[in-house]
């Protein structure tokens, strides 16, 4: 390690009895050895614990975190998904947990900014593979082949997908329109008769105005390795269960470094934050419909952290194409690509065809 630099952490925890490598075991909450069966503890006394504080963006921008925020972690960067995934650095090859390549790992480092709070597995493998399969088992036109796949034990990857949260405390000056409905009454020729009809129409009055909201950790996704309709249909995530972040709940898991930048992340949930605040403006017009002709908005006291959320990852080759399906590792929700058989959906086509034969048959003789 050359000066000013983070040291190269590598999550990894000997067992007390044996030596052998400690896990995280969600079902215990607590570190477990495989080899021994030996059990331990999470560490309680350390620098990851006390309450998650958040970190200020103006000085990650101007690059004046402090050391303790910055870590570096050994990666091997997918030359097919582009994912950086942690490594152990006695592991030489592995197969990259988010598309099925087969890579070599590398030396490689990656200084980021340090994780401030993880949600921790909730469900044990066993348990993210049961509700894969009750899931491809729901889909309709599913290949059979590749329920059974995900059925015959193809081990999933336990891994932590990085995101950032954001704080923001916004205050914005609008102007607009208020309408009121109402109603005239017009004769019309309809059918060569002449009716009367009520057609609604809206006064329409200038309007200006203030509206305030504190925004409290608007989670952003920090990994470009998933597409991200994926991830977004694995929330809702229960952040108020963050727990400080604890290298000891990654042993046994792999951690994949962020590729989304700070300031990219901030982008995104300023845009988030502005469709709040346009919704909120559209309340405080009021009336019953609403014009926005501005709005300006201050933000000031812009926090964030970098989390780690646990999803359980599983990528099959199955007749020369690779699916990918992701399982909340909390709830046991599940989000993937949709694999469709061709012969299921022959098979419908051939018996609807077949059905509408049958009632155009029944319906000619019964006339």
């Amino acid at each position: 390690m050359t000066d000013g630099q983070a040291p190269v952490d590598e999550h990894r925890f000997p067992c007390e009895s044996c030596g052998s490598d400690l896990r995280f075991d969600p079902a215990d909450h607590q570190l477990k050895c495989d080899h021994c069966g030996n059990v331990q503890p999470i560490e309680s006394a350390g620098p990851w614990t006390g309450a998650i504080v958040e970190l200020d963006f103006q000085r990650a921008v101007q690059h004046r975190l402090d050391d303790a925020d910055i870590e570096e972690t050994r990666v091997n960067e997918c030359p097919n998904c582009g994912a950086q995934t942690e490594f152990d650095s006695d592991i030489h090859a592995a197969e990259c947990p988010f598309c099925a390549t087969p890579v070599v790992t590398d030396t490689g480092t990656h200084r980021h900014i340090k994780p401030r709070g993880l949600l921790p597995f909730a469900l044990a493998e066993g348990a993210a593979r049961d509700a894969l399969i009750k899931w491809l088992g729901s889909l309709w036109f599913a290949p059979n082949g590749l329920t059974d796949y995900a059925r015959k034990g193809r081990k999933m990857n336990g891994i932590y997908v990085p995101y950032w949260t954001f704080d923001a405390d916004t205050k914005s000056q609008y102007t607009g329109q208020r309408g009121t409905h109402y109603y005239e009454t017009r004769t019309v020729m309809r059918d060569g008769k002449r009716r009367q009809v009520r057609v609604r129409k809206t006064r329409w009055r200038p309007t200006s105005g203030r509206v305030a909201r504190f925004f409290d950790d608007v989670l952003v996704l920090a990994s470009r390795s998933l597409p991200k309709k994926y991830t977004d249909g694995l929330e809702p995530w229960d952040l108020s269960a963050l727990e400080p972040y604890n290298p000891e709940y990654l042993a046994g898991f792999r951690a994949e470094g962020y590729q989304v930048e700070l300031t990219d992340g901030f982008t995104e949930a300023r845009a988030y934050m502005d469709r709040m605040i346009h919704r909120d403006v559209k309340y405080d017009i009021g009336g019953d419909a609403q014009r926005v002709t501005t709005v300006n908005t201050v933000v000031n006291d812009v926090t964030f952290k970098h989390v780690l959320l646990p999803v359980w990852l599983a990528a099959y080759k199955y007749r020369g194409q690779t699916y990918r399906f992701v399982v909340n590792g909390r709830t046991g929700r599940v989000q993937g690509e949709r694999p469709y058989s061709a012969w299921k959906i022959g098979f419908a086509v051939v018996v609807g065809l077949i059905l509408a034969l049958i009632a155009g048959f029944v319906i000619a003789n019964s006339q």
